[in-house]
């Protein structure tokens, strides 16, 4: 299989140093997690990895929710879950790479909902990313009783996946 070149940017907003994420790792979740769904054309994403207060501004901003969230996506394209042709882009797939979306993540949300939850940073981080570039992906669990079980249903199999990849 050809190794597709996806470009991943991360950066970190305003986050102290006690609440860094490691971005190796939320760059290998967004590869593996675009590996498993088959997405075959070079891609990019763009990670910020942000503050309690950063991401409420945002969320406030777009969804006129005022409060922090732990993620949020922001796809560029609509996708039928695991349907990724890349004929249907004109101009962009001219570009030779396909701009998929942004993810923001709070990193105080994070560490708090890894202690509530009982496992690592990293296992809530990793999580965290792979639901945010399904979303990017057109994956959904807001309407439909299906979507959210279909969502569910592959945030667990790209988990387990990420597990014996040692990603997680």
């Amino acid at each position: 299989m050809k190794k597709i070149n996806h470009k991943i940017y991360a950066r970190h907003e305003g986050v102290g140093r006690e609440h860094m994420l490691p971005v190796p790792l939320l760059k290998g979740c967004i590869r593996e997690t675009l590996r498993f769904e088959s997405v075959n054309f070079p891609c990019e994403i763009s990670i910020v990895i942000s503050n309690n207060k950063f991401i409420q501004k945002i969320n406030k901003e777009f969804r006129n929710i005022d409060k922090a969230t732990d993620v949020l996506s922001f796809p560029f394209h609509e996708f039928t879950p695991g349907n990724y042709e890349i004929e249907s882009f004109n101009e962009e797939a001219e570009q030779k790479i396909i701009p998929l979306g942004d993810i923001i993540i709070s990193a105080e949300k994070v560490h708090s909902q890894a202690d509530e939850h009982g496992h690592s940073s990293f296992r809530e981080a990793a999580y965290l990313v792979v639901h945010s570039v399904l979303h990017l992906l057109g994956y959904d669990h807001v309407d439909e009783a299906e979507n959210k079980k279909l969502m569910r249903s592959r945030e667990k199999e790209i988990m387990e996946y990420l597990g014996r990849k040692d990603v997680i």
